[in-house]
């Protein structure tokens, strides 16, 4: 009869120190999966902005790049999101755009700039696109539509170069999935209202868009995030009621003269 409690006991003692054991395992640093997908994500990014910067009109002018930065600041100081991690990027191109890639690069089409009618409208938008960055909306999104493999594909030779193009394809031209754009809309929104920037020019932004019936080609940011006129709706809806400090980042003069700026490239 001991015999048997101490048997069982050993047992039990024994089951317990490999529950323990497996407890302690970090599973994604064991197995080395979020090391593997962030790898891919660097490196998908930095060879989609290669492509980018190899076949389109990138804007170097150090004044129009330093002023963009002055309106991404505030955003990222108000909300601890680091500055220097984001890789901002101008090109020169009439399309209406602006899109994160992977490894938080950020690329913005001069027509958005020219577009805006406010600067706050503008700030939105590049807000927007930081949320996406910072809440991982990228790779979930190339993930669902593409899967993993051809991610892993796109950075290890071979065919890369055209699934790179794919990848590109994906993200500039093609919608997330409603969940995700509702997220990062609202997380736009409340950055603004951390930085003391009025959001309203943002929704006005939208809906101005959506009265477009025949969207025209250019306007692709607009075309690849439907539903404007519910978006600027739902913004308007959540800002209701709420005490906004509004502190505009630029003078009304200084944000003309960039976008003259823009039109003289």
């Amino acid at each position: 009869m001991k015999k048997t409690i101490i048997q069982g006991l050993a047992i039990l003692l024994s089951f317990f120190l490999i529950w323990f054991g497996f407890s302690q395992l970090d599973y994604v640093k064991f197995f080395k999966i979020k090391e593997r997908t962030i790898n891919v994500e660097n490196k998908l990014g930095d060879l989609i902005w290669n492509e980018i910067n190899r076949t389109e009109d990138v804007v170097l002018n150090d004044s129009i790049t330093k002023t963009l930065d002055s309106l991404i600041l505030p955003i990222c100081k108000a909300n601890n999101i680091e500055r220097d991690s984001l890789k901002v990027h101008i090109i020169d191109k009439d399309e209406v755009n602006a899109f994160a890639l992977p490894n938080k690069h950020l690329v913005v089409y001069t027509g958005l700039i020219v577009d805006c009618k406010k600067q706050e409208a503008l700030q939105g938008v590049l807000g927007h696109e930081i949320a996406h960055i910072e809440k991982n909306h990228v790779m979930k999104k190339l993930s669902k539509e593409l899967g993993f493999s051809v991610l892993l594909s796109a950075t290890t030779g071979g065919k890369g170069g055209q699934l790179i193009k794919e990848v590109f394809k994906t993200l500039s031209s093609s919608a997330y999935d409603r969940t995700l754009e509702k997220e990062a809309d609202i997380t736009s929104v409340d950055y603004m209202i951390e930085a003391d920037i009025d959001p309203k020019p943002m929704a006005d932004f939208m809906y101005q868009m959506s009265l477009d019936s025949k969207m025209p080609d250019g306007f692709s940011w607009i075309s690849t995030h439907p539903e404007s006129e519910e978006r600027s709706k739902y913004i308007l809806e959540y800002i209701k009621g709420k005490k906004l400090t509004i502190k505009p980042t630029l003078t009304e003069k200084n944000w003309k003269d960039f976008q003259e700026q823009i039109k003289d490239l």
